[in-house]
């Protein structure tokens, strides 16, 4: 309790003693008003403040009025034509050009020549086959081929047919002739031709005809034996006719088997070698 009592005694005095006129008159009133001093030095720049509302949008004008085209004038008078102007200067000279391809004409013609030459090597094996591996003769219009298979005058007729022609017709000495030497260099003595009498008439006498059914009457070549009769025929099953390779003909029983020739025509829409073709 005492020590509280200090405490309030000595806050008292304090208070007092700072409270006198005389102490705050000289501690308290200002001095008189000095000099301005000097402007202190610029501060940094304050930080940017928020935008402000947008202000309120212009009313926009009116478009102003399109004005009228003007008329057209009229295209005056084309003027007469000037004179020719005087030759300009010639131009720089052109860069060279290349050389053009040389024409391998040598070539070519030695291409030529090789294929003229395989050509005629082939006419040549062409013919090495008709006259020598086939056999074949021939005339300006037609084949004739020697076929060495024995059969009746029938089979040999169908067989010339199969291949494409008939049984050889020897209407002329020409043909018969070249016939004869044919079988003769094949070491033949006789062969069917196409050559046979037919039906008997109604006088009771036959007479022949080719394979195509032409009489035998501007040419024949009968043997003295048969010259008596050459113009008929007993019975036709004995009465077909085979060329002997003296030139002549026989008549022979039409059963017996015997090798033959057949002819070819010479087809001009196919070539020369078209009827070979069918020989074959």
């Amino acid at each position: 309790m005492s020590r509280l009592f200090r405490l309030f005694a000595f806050l008292s005095g304090f208070c007092y003693i700072f409270a006198s006129p005389e102490v705050c008159t000289n501690s308290l009133i200002p001095g008189a008003k000095g000099d301005q001093g000097d402007y202190g030095e610029q501060g940094e720049e304050g930080k940017l403040g928020k935008n402000g509302p947008p202000g309120l949008a212009g009313v926009p004008g009116e478009p102003g009025l399109k004005g009228e085209v003007g008329p057209s004038g009229k295209m005056g008078p084309i003027g007469e034509k000037g004179d020719k102007g005087a030759k300009g200067f010639d131009g720089p000279v052109g860069i060279k050009g290349q050389a053009g391809a040389t024409c391998d004409c040598g070539r070519y013609r030695k291409v030529v020549g090789q294929l003229d030459e395989n050509l005629g090597k082939l006419r040549n094996t062409v013919k090495f086959v008709k006259n020598v591996v086939l056999g074949l003769k021939e005339t300006e219009d037609r084949y004739y081929l020697l076929v060495k298979e024995p059969k009746k005058f029938r089979e040999a007729s169908m067989n010339c047919k199969l291949r494409g022609g008939a049984l050889a017709m020897p209407k002329t000495n020409n043909i018969n002739r070249l016939m004869a030497d044919y079988i003769s260099q094949a070491g033949l003595t006789r062969v069917y031709v196409g050559a046979q009498a037919q039906s008997k008439g109604t006088d009771g006498t036959g007479s022949y005809i080719y394979a195509d059914s032409t009489p035998l009457r501007e040419f024949a070549v009968w043997s003295q034996e048969e010259q008596l009769y050459s113009t008929s025929s007993p019975a036709t099953n004995v009465s077909c006719v085979e060329l002997l390779n003296t030139g002549t003909w026989n008549k022979v029983v039409c059963e017996t088997p015997l090798f033959f020739i057949c002819e070819f025509p010479k087809s001009r829409r196919r070539g020369r070698g078209g009827a070979a073709a069918s020989a074959l």
